[in-house]
């Protein structure tokens, strides 16, 4: 999950920030986000993904201002 675009991203600006102050000048905008990973006991990739499109919805994600993405492997 990452922050929608416009939406002001502090941890975003430190890191770049702190970045360009190690030397790596060559990085511009950053975007901070996080991954969480679940376990399904569920064979359908088509059931898996509308799951935890519906888990995201409901609790894993702020919606108003986070973007999320479903990745099943």
């Amino acid at each position: 999950m990452t922050l929608k675009n416009g939406v002001l991203d502090p941890q975003g600006k430190a890191i770049g920030h702190a970045l360009n102050g190690l030397g790596f000048g060559s990085v511009g905008e950053v975007r901070q986000g996080k991954v969480i990973d679940l376990d399904l006991n569920e064979t359908d990739a088509t059931k898996a993904k509308a799951s935890l499109k519906d888990m995201c919805e409901k609790l894993l994600a702020n919606t108003v201002i986070e973007k999320y993405e479903i990745e099943i492997r």
